[in-house]
């Protein structure tokens, strides 16, 4: 395994990210390191400097997959770097314009000048993506705005096919059930996390959308692979396709994060999904159909870190040095994640063989 980190200044227009927060400059102190902040952030005995076309770039191998991650902007990273259906999956979640506190960016611009900004990288996607891809696009409204996601649906419609919506679920109430067919023996349940709503007018929002877009609709995909038991196993060969103990999932997807205790330290993204998010789209696609995985957005790293622990490819694009140097620490970690399954190195090496 090897990793290795650039050290070359990033570009100052800011495309992937439509607008950013005016920041006070600072004078650096006499004793400061003066690398930057990537680079200084992975400490990984494997990891290395080298100067890369568009700024940082980080760069991660074991075994024929290779995760890469640029501090540039996607569109122009997507452009210059990518060739033309060279991505078989996206996983990603841009910025929502809800007016989540980024460190830099200003997530208040007007929904017009929004929806512009996201056709123009869903179009980049789109040159990208393999004719059979996927592209799974996480996204949020809130009760006080909830045409957000389906705006986006709109815009992008003339160029993809929504195939699929999944709903992931962060945190679920269920009233127990009379009888052993109960939940929990009986038992109410109420697990995950959500951010409590004060008002008289509307719920807790418990859940996001992930839209599933293709560019034809017919891509065929691999549910049984995020697939669950029966509960009840006398349906177990009782219906034609039911050869074994296990079933599509559905659209509902219940995904808690991960209990933190400091969301400075821990989590210092405000928006970001957890690992296994991207772990069980990549494997509805078809692991062994993936020779590269895409994410414009990368945030914190965690499409990256899915990608590591399947053993697939990766490339990923971060405008923000703190973040970008969040996502190459994360993947120069040893450490397997918390909230991920073992890594099926098996059809990452059939998708490979093929190529």
């Amino acid at each position: 395994m090897s990793a290795t980190i650039a050290a070359q200044p990033g570009p100052g227009k800011s495309s992937q990210r439509a607008r950013r927060r005016p920041t006070a400059a600072r004078p650096p102190s006499p004793t400061s390191d003066r690398r930057p902040l990537a680079a200084r952030a992975v400490s990984s005995p494997r990891g290395a400097i080298r100067a890369g076309r568009l700024g940082p770039t980080f760069t991660w191998r074991d075994q024929g997959c290779r995760i890469v991650l640029h501090q540039a902007d996607c569109l122009e990273g997507m452009q210059r770097l990518l060739k033309p259906g060279s991505v078989d999956v996206v996983v990603t979640s841009p910025p929502y314009n809800l007016g989540i506190a980024y460190r830099q960016y200003d997530d208040t611009v007007p929904r017009a000048e929004y929806l512009d900004w996201i056709e123009r990288w869903a179009l980049a996607v789109h040159r990208v993506l393999a004719p059979a891809g996927s592209l799974f696009l996480n996204i949020g409204g809130k009760p006080a705005d909830p045409w957000g996601p389906f705006d986006v649906l709109l815009r992008l419609r003339p160029h993809f096919v929504l195939q699929n919506t999944l709903h992931w679920i962060k945190s679920i109430a269920i009233d127990a059930a009379p009888g052993p067919a109960g939940v929990a023996g009986g038992c109410p349940l109420s697990i995950g996390h959500y951010k409590p709503i004060n008002s008289k007018r509307f719920v807790h929002d418990c859940h996001e959308y992930v839209f599933h877009l293709t560019k034809s609709g017919r891509v065929e995909l691999d549910r049984l692979a995020v697939g669950v038991e029966y509960q009840d196993k006398s349906n177990v060969g009782r219906w034609q396709r039911a050869t074994g103990d296990r079933r599509c999932r559905g659209n509902t997807w219940f995904i808690p994060y991960e209990t933190i205790q400091n969301r400075d330290r821990q989590r210092p993204h405000p928006a970001t999904f957890p690992v296994r998010l991207p772990l069980m789209c990549i494997r509805l696609h078809g692991l062994g159909r993936v020779r590269q995985v895409l994410d414009p957005f990368l945030g914190l790293g965690h499409t990256a870190l899915a990608c590591k622990t399947l053993h697939v490819s990766c490339v990923g694009f971060e405008l923000d040095p703190a973040y970008f140097a969040a996502a190459c620490q994360l993947v120069a970690d040893e450490s397997p994640p918390t909230d991920a399954h073992q890594p099926d190195r098996r059809g990452a090496r059939r998708a490979r063989a093929r190529t």
